[in-house]
C-alpha cells in the first residue's frame, strides 16, 4: 500500500476552536491546519498550532502551491513549508491540483486545469519538483470548477489518476467537491470514485455546498448535505478506513456542532465497512 496508516476521524483547524481544543477533550482524532496561517515564525496563531499538536495529530494543508501555474515554484515558499514541517511534524502535508494566479498577481481563487496531456505532464514534473525539496510525498486534492476547457481531451478523474501516477503523490479526494461537479457538469460521481486508485487515497473531505437553483457551489460554509452523505458511504466501501476530514472553512459553527457531524461521519463510515466486509 502506498499510503500511511489512517489517524481517524478528523476537523480544519479554526481559531474559533482554539480554546474548545485546549481547555476541553473534543471527541476528535486529528486536525488539518491551513499552512499558510502558521507560516510567519512565533506568533499567537504558531503557540496555538503547537498546543494542539501537542495532544492531537496534525496535518497541513496548503492553498499556495500552485502547482498547475505556469510562473516558476516560490522556492521561497516551498522553503518557509518544509521549516514549518519540521517543526511540527504533521501527518502528511496537502493542496490542490490548481493554479492560483498569473503574472505574478495571486487570484485568491482555485483555479481548474485543462486536461490534456501537455498539463499533465507539466503539472506532474512540478509535483516530483515540490517532492523533493519536501523531502516528502504531497497530497493533492481535486478542486470544484464551474466551467471546462474546450481543449480538455481527458475526464477529471482521468487526469487525477494520472497526475498520482506519474508524480508518485497521493490523494485528497473532496468529496462535496466532487458531487458538485457532478451535478454542475452533469457527470455520475460514481464513475469519478471508481477510476481512483485506492491505494494512493489517504484522505477525504466532507464539507456542505449552497444550492443555488440552476448550480451548486461548493461553499464549504454549510452542513454536510445528504448526497454527499451517500457518496462518503459508497467512497468508504471502496477505499476502506481511509482518513476523513470535516473541512467547515465559513460560517463556522460552535466546535460541539461538528462533532456532531464527526459522529455521523464515524457512523456512516462503520455502515459502510460492514456492509463492504
Amino acid at each position: 500500500m502506498h499510503t500511511l496508516p489512517s489517524p481517524g476521524f478528523g476537523l480544519g483547524l479554526r481559531m474559533e476552536h482554539y480554546a474548545g481544543i485546549l481547555d476541553g477533550q473534543p471527541a476528535v482524532d486529528w486536525f488539518e491546519a491551513l499552512t499558510e496561517a502558521y507560516l510567519v515564525p512565533g506568533g499567537k496563531p504558531l503557540h496555538h498550532l503547537m498546543r494542539v499538536r501537542e495532544r492531537y495529530p496534525v496535518a497541513m494543508h496548503g492553498v499556495s502551491l500552485s502547482v498547475g501555474g505556469t510562473a516558476p515554484l516560490d522556492l521561497e515558499y516551498l522553503a518557509q513549508v518544509k521549516a514549518l514541517a519540521a517543526h511540527l511534524e504533521p501527518a502528511w502535508i496537502s493542496d490542490h491540483l490548481c493554479w492560483t494566479g498569473v503574472a505574478g498577481k495571486n487570484a485568491h481563487g482555485l483555479l481548474p486545469l485543462p486536461f490534456t496531456e501537455e498539463a499533465l505532464a507539466h503539472v506532474s514534473s512540478r509535483v516530483r519538483v515540490v517532492q523533493d525539496i519536501l523531502g516528502r510525498r504531497i497530497l493533492l486534492e481535486n478542486v470544484s470548477s464551474y466551467l471546462s476547457f474546450k481543449q480538455s481531451r481527458l475526464t477529471e478523474w482521468e487526469f487525477l489518476r494520472a497526475v498520482a501516477e506519474q508524480s508518485d503523490c497521493l490523494l485528497l479526494l473532496d468529496l462535496s467537491g466532487i458531487y458538485v461537479d457532478s451535478v454542475n457538469q452533469e457527470f455520475d460521481p460514481h464513475t469519478f470514485l471508481d477510476a481512483m486508485p485506492a491505494d494512493r487515497i489517504q484522505q477525504v473531505h466532507l464539507a456542505g455546498y449552497e444550492n443555488r437553483g440552476e448550480y451548486l457551489v461548493d461553499t464549504h460554509d454549510q452542513p454536510i448535505a445528504e448526497p454527499v452523505w451517500a457518496l462518503y458511504f459508497e467512497a468508504v466501501k471502496r477505499f476502506g478506513t481511509v482518513a476523513t476530514c470535516i473541512d467547515r472553512s465559513g460560517n463556522v459553527p460552535p466546535l460541539a456542532e461538528l462533532e456532531n457531524e464527526l459522529e455521523t461521519a464515524r457512523r456512516v463510515a462503520e455502515r459502510a465497512l460492514t456492509e463492504a466486509a
